[in-house]
Parts: C-alpha cells; sequence; structure tokens
C-alpha cells in the first residue's frame, strides 16, 4: 500500500487477507504454485514489511554486481 495509507485501511485489508489465507481451498491452490503461507501470527503488515526489507537486503547486492535493469 502507498505510504500514508490509513491504518484502518491497513488493517481492514490485512484482516480480509488473513481471512482468506485461511481457507482449505484457498491455501491448497496456493501450495500448488508452490507458495509457502506463514502462520497466522506472521501474516501481519509489520511481518510482511521485515520480510520485504530482508529480501531486498539479500537481493540487491546481486541485482546490482549483475547490473540488472528494470524494463
Amino acid at each position: 500500500m502507498p505510504k500514508g495509507t490509513p491504518s484502518s485501511v491497513v488493517n481492514k485489508l490485512n484482516a480480509a487477507v488473513v481471512d482468506t489465507l485461511a481457507d482449505p481451498t484457498v491455501r491448497a491452490r496456493l501450495g500448488d504454485l508452490g507458495s509457502v503461507i506463514p502462520p497466522r501470527e506472521q501474516q501481519t503488515p509489520e511481518a510482511l514489511a521485515a520480510l520485504h526489507k530482508a529480501e531486498i537486503e539479500k537481493w540487491w547486492p546481486i541485482i546490482k554486481a549483475a547490473n540488472i535493469k528494470g524494463e
């Protein structure tokens, strides 16, 4: 979500996503696609931000070293 999005909106959307990820059919389909669904207590905006930060820190040096550019 864009920076500055009201926390009430973030929380409402997060609740909808958490509910959706609890559905067995959705979980099965995402599993079939290779997705790993974190435990419910880790399905928070803060946990997603931490994961995003960790992925950037992991991959950015590789992207930079390989001189990969966005299109």
